[in-house]
């Protein structure tokens, strides 16, 4: 670039401007989509990947397990790294090694392979979220964080909502190992524009890493991730392995509280406890994460299992809630920087709330339009509720509280996001096995309703055959009941949730008192 060109880059407070901000959002908004997008193209492809290496089902799981321990125990990590070697030569470090081992695991032949390959990859792709983020805001003002996020709302909700779409497409017609092989033309291109466009930022001061609290947080969250990942199949606190790992996390959790307020440097810095805005968008970022990836868990199974809609279709029904997410991000980083960002939190909420409550309404004779258009109103909701506060939750940290506010922010996203999983997969489940045995206590000869109206032939009491018919009924009955109870139970938590909104300070008018 030319001195010209570069000087015409800037603006006079040193900021970049023009062509080159696009370039470097475009850039630091790649780098965390490769992330996300190869965990959510990988939901799809277990299934085949479970036959290909002849796994079993609670095997297989370990794929994504293995990952999400590395990603959960190494995110706060990395922003205590980026205060010794900056965060520019981690991003291009980080991104290296996740392209390295997500053609390994590509190429992996058996299970050991592929679970060592990826719990790698997650130690490396911790990094690409947290340092992404805060790399994005040194590179905008103060004033126009409403327009960085708005952009990172897209990169980032790109990769759940129309990953399993693409996901879809690529088992079927391909190979689950393409689900590892898209991940490098994004990685690459990724890669060369962060080393071609992004500043290296200077550090102001340099952190002593505490190992103490290192080890206690990663054995915490590692224990967490753990029991909400693997709860269900274990039948929760009825097995001897989650009741020693609640104890450990309850321990490990202890004396890294412990350590944190006693010690000159501690792991976390907590000078960010101590914003207001922060901990609020904390709170709020965790409801995100378990709505999001919570919904994706109960909408696929719920237009395939009860819907008979094929993988492909499930896929293009949800492309839709992309599309409105993707669109109203553009609007709503622009919208917040003349109304209040509380105001649009609230709205986001309310809207998601009203789209949860119109999915419990919903039959399994639902019309495909329906749920697109719903889809398309929950994926507006989505960018009202975290454009504004991604922004407002940065608003008052200081820069160089960024790199540890940005880490802690996504643990706890990643954290949320296995809560809202594990809490409506659990409900789901015993919803269903506890309405299935209320239903079927009806099925009876000495009901009156069979007494006097009779059944259909293929519903005949007596023999195995009309049984097996009941049983089905009965089933797809319990499950429709479960789902519409799931997101009941969703839609209640993000009403309970607006109060916490009230807790921000709106930092439009900050601003404008400085």
């Amino acid at each position: 670039m030319t001195a010209r060109a570069a000087t015409a880059s800037r603006v006079p407070d040193g900021y970049p401007d023009g062509l080159r901000l696009k370039l470097i959002t475009i850039a630091l908004i790649l780098a965390p989509l490769v992330q996300v997008f190869d965990t959510s193209l990988l939901s799809i492809a277990l299934r085949q990947m479970q036959g290909s290496l002849s796994a079993t089902q609670d095997q297989i799981a370990w794929v994504l397990t293995s990952y999400l321990i590395a990603v959960a125990v190494m995110t706060p990590v990395w922003g205590a790294l980026s205060s010794i070697f900056g965060r520019k030569p981690l991003l291009l470090l980080s991104l290296t090694f996740f392209m390295v081992f997500s053609l390994l695991s590509g190429t992996s032949e058996t299970l050991t392979e592929i679970l060592i390959f990826r719990f790698i990859q997650g130690v490396f792709g911790a990094a690409l979220i947290p340092l992404s983020q805060s790399s994005l805001m040194s590179v905008y003002r103060r004033e126009d964080f409403s327009i960085a996020m708005g952009w990172w709302g897209v990169g980032i909700m790109f990769g759940p909502v129309f990953g399993p779409t693409l996901g879809g497409y690529v088992t079927e017609y391909f190979s689950w190992r393409w689900a590892f092989y898209l991940n490098l033309p994004i990685g690459l291109m990724a890669f060369v524009m962060i080393a071609l466009l992004v500043p290296r930022a200077h550090n102001n001061k340099k952190r002593k890493f505490n190992y103490l609290g290192f080890v206690m947080l990663g054995i915490t969250v590692a224990s967490v991730q753990f029991i909400l990942d693997r709860g269900e199949r274990l039948d929760w606190y009825s097995s001897p392995t989650i009741i020693i790992l609640t104890l450990m996390a309850g321990a490990s959790l202890w004396v890294f509280v412990v350590n944190s307020l006693t010690s000159a440097t501690p792991f976390v810095d907590t000078a960010i406890f101590h914003d207001r805005n922060y901990m609020s968008g904390v709170v709020l970022r965790v409801l995100f994460g378990a709505m999001l990836f919570g919904s994706l868990v109960l909408i696929p199974p719920f237009v395939q299992n009860l819907g008979g809609y094929t993988l492909i279709d499930s896929g293009i029904i949800m492309a839709p809630r992309g599309a409105g997410a993707m669109v109203s991000a553009f609007a709503v980083g622009r919208l917040l920087q003349f109304i209040d960002p509380r105001k649009v939190i609230v709205f986001g909420m309310a809207t998601a709330a009203l789209a949860m409550w119109q999915f419990s309404t919903f039959t399994d004779n639902v019309d495909m339009t329906t749920i697109v258009i719903n889809n398309f109103i929950q994926g507006i909701s989505f960018s009202c509720f975290i454009v504004p506060v991604n922004t407002v939750a940065f608003s008052t940290l200081a820069p160089e509280q960024r790199d540890a506010g940005t880490s802690f922010y996504s643990l706890l996203n990643n954290v949320g996001r296995s809560m809202g999983i594990a809490l409506l997969a659990s409900y789901l489940a015993r919803n269903t096995q506890v309405s299935h045995s209320a239903l079927s206590e009806h099925i009876s000869p000495f009901n009156a309703y069979v007494q006097h109206f009779g059944m259909p032939d293929v519903w005949d009491i007596t023999s195995p055959s009309g049984l097996m018919a009941i049983n089905q009924t009965v089933t797809r009955q319990a499950e429709l009941i479960s789902y519409i109870a799931d997101f009941r139970l969703l839609t209640l938590i993000l009403v309970v949730c607006v109060p916490v909104v009230l807790m921000m300070r709106n930092p439009l008018r900050q601003a404008q008192t400085v």
